[in-house]
């Protein structure tokens, strides 16, 4: 009978890491389905559905069929004028709107983390509440807000002898804008001040013993040291942005004069698939669509997202 052989103790050791390994992995994998689930399968989906064509024969009357087309959706996609009017317009918009709303977050967020700690808990869920609220919600409330008829801005302005119809070509987009800051400040405040409020506190307090004043430790300490935050946030910021969709296709059935059926290129892709039909060539848009969002991103996090060079 063979000898037992004793395990040794850098062997168990080992063993017990591997399993706490395995058990800290075994999370990740309702995640890793939900994404395989959700996320690849429908691109791989929309892939396949976009190198198809529905195409009839003869005249229009005779059954459609599908056939192979290659590249040819994305070559027409790629030329579509209408659709790029619409990529250049929220374009226009994000590089507008996104500075706008990090710039109040990180004012909030370094007013928050300057304040005395009772004070900031007070103020940060208070200042959270909006991005709680559905967007669904929250953009049904605000077009209430807008409404000439119905809506309290319209006859505040009023008395002013302002002229305000925030359904206008001129003032959509500032209405859409003014949606997404009162619905994302909130969130990228808090991300910043979380990120504030890991600093050692000690770093301060050396840089006051210099003589920094506190405007000064905000701008050049604060701020560079939650630079990853807030290229978190940005990149969050544009992704959000040139995917808009609910909120101009509720602005739509309030203003279809103003916020057409291609306003933007979400509502261009629903529109394709969902009112015209083409499912193949909407499949192509939303490949496009996702190529432009992933390259945006990209290169925002590459120019950004470097470590500062002494």
């Amino acid at each position: 009978m063979a000898a037992h052989t004793p395990t040794s103790p850098q062997a168990v050791r080992l063993g017990w890491r591997r399993l706490m390994a395995l058990k800290g992995a075994s999370f990740t994998v309702p995640f890793f389905l939900g994404f395989a689930l959700f996320t690849v399968l429908p691109l791989v989906m929309a892939l396949r559905e976009s190198l198809y064509r529905e195409q009839g024969s003869g005249l229009g009357f005779g059954e459609k069929t599908v056939s192979f087309v290659g590249l040819d959706n994305f070559a027409e996609g790629f030329g579509d004028g209408r659709f790029w009017a619409s990529m250049l317009r929220v374009a226009l918009f994000a590089v507008i709107s996104i500075p706008v709303i990090q710039i109040t977050s990180v004012a909030l967020a370094l007013l928050l983390d300057a304040a005395a700690q009772r004070l900031a808990d007070r103020f940060r869920i208070p200042l959270l509440i909006p991005y709680m609220i559905p967007g669904i919600v929250a953009t049904l409330m605000w077009i209430y807000l807008y409404s000439p008829a119905v809506g309290p801005l319209t006859p505040f302005f009023g008395l002013f002898g302002i002229d305000a119809n925030f359904y206008s070509g001129d003032l959509i987009w500032v209405s859409i804008g003014n949606l997404m800051a009162w619905s994302g400040i909130g969130f990228n405040m808090l991300i910043v001040y979380s990120a504030l409020r890991a600093v050692d506190a000690d770093v301060y307090d050396a840089a006051r013993i210099d003589g920094a004043s506190e405007w000064r430790i905000a701008w050049s300490i604060k701020v560079p040291l939650v630079r990853r935050s807030l290229v978190l946030t940005t990149v969050l910021s544009i992704i959000g942005t040139l995917q808009i969709f609910s909120d101009t296709m509720l602005f739509k059935s309030m203003t279809p004069e103003t916020v057409t059926r291609d306003f933007t290129p979400i509502m261009a892709i629903y529109d394709w698939a969902f009112q015209q039909g083409d499912f193949h060539y909407a499949s192509a848009l939303s490949i496009i669509l996702a190529l432009v969002v992933g390259t945006a991103s990209a290169l925002f996090y590459r120019l950004t997202n470097k470590a500062p060079t002494s």
